[in-house]
């Protein structure tokens, strides 16, 4: 299988490795990108990844949670530029695709765009189209998740950023709680979890860094025996990076999120439980306008 310069600039992407050894990696795999990502983590040269793309396009990510209806919303809406996210008719019509999101339960974008906008007698897609007439850009409304139910949001980096997390609690009334939500929110858009419990991790995740983690401690010039004991080890820390409820909590790393959480629940008298929670990053895993990077990558494999 062969490879091109895109290829050579994705993996670097991945794992931030020099273009040279990304070439290598991909040369050893065949061309195979996951495979070359698992030799580059084997080698220690590449860091476990975090999510599956990077920052690529402009726009907004927005939250909102409507207390009287129980009904949280996160949703991104791209733009070409930046300076458009600052626009305040764009920032209106992404509130109103959040309330319509909140009032319709539309199953997906495009569900979303046949709604009649909320306050409005038009449709999302009539408005989508207005404001890039009057705007001048493209907009796309590209992904949103609503959840109902006990909810926490968080906007980071105005519009950078957006975080919504679902609770199970019979102390959502207290006013300590809304404290305590934004703390998690804020914990999931610093620390960049990928799961809620160690549970939520999937078994064929697992095993691959298992698999990948063996091989490092090998590579390492450790007998098998001692290995396995290292791969445990590591994979609690995996844990406690990736999950949620096992990660330090941002402001006091001497308590988990799980053990902070208990802490106050104990303070409110009452139950809580993290269920679930969904992190935007605008414009992850879009692609930006190219400059002469591809050029530079594909000298390199000529």
């Amino acid at each position: 299988m062969s490879f091109t310069a895109q290829d050579v600039k994705t993996l670097r992407e991945r794992t931030s490795c020099g273009m040279m050894d990304c070439k290598k990696a991909l040369t050893e795999a065949g061309g195979d990108m996951e495979k070359a990502v698992e030799l580059l983590r084997e080698k220690g040269l590449a860091a476990a990844e975090k999510k599956a793309g990077r920052i690529a396009a402009e726009g907004t990510v927005f939250a909102k949670y409507c207390d009287q209806c129980k009904v949280g919303v996160v949703i991104e809406v791209n733009a070409e530029t930046d300076f458009v996210a600052k626009n305040d008719e764009f920032k209106k019509f992404v509130e109103i695709c959040a309330n319509t999101v909140i009032k319709e339960n539309p199953a997906d974008v495009e569900a979303l765009l046949a709604c009649k906008g909320a306050d409005s007698e038009f449709t999302v897609e009539e408005l989508l189209r207005e404001k890039i007439l009057t705007i001048g850009e493209n907009i796309k409304v590209r992904r949103f998740t609503r959840y109902e139910g006990d909810v926490a949001t968080y906007i980071h980096g105005d519009g950078k950023i957006g975080v919504m997390v679902k609770f199970d609690t019979d102390v959502a009334s207290n006013p300590a709680f809304a404290a305590y939500g934004k703390d998690i929110a804020m914990q999931v858009a610093a620390a960049t979890p990928m799961y809620c419990h160690k549970e939520d991790v999937p078994a064929d995740v697992l095993e691959k860094e298992k698999e990948i983690l063996t091989a490092q401690a090998i590579n390492e010039g450790k007998p098998a025996n001692i290995a396995e004991k290292m791969v445990a080890g590591r994979i609690n820390k995996y844990y406690k990076e990736f999950c949620l409820v096992e990660q330090p909590f941002i402001k006091d790393g001497d308590l988990s999120v799980t053990k902070y959480t208990q802490e106050k629940a104990k303070e409110m008298g009452g139950k809580i439980e993290i269920v679930s929670f969904v992190r935007f990053e605008k414009g992850e895993g879009l692609e930006k306008r190219e400059d002469n990077f591809a050029d530079e990558v594909s000298s390199m494999i000529k």
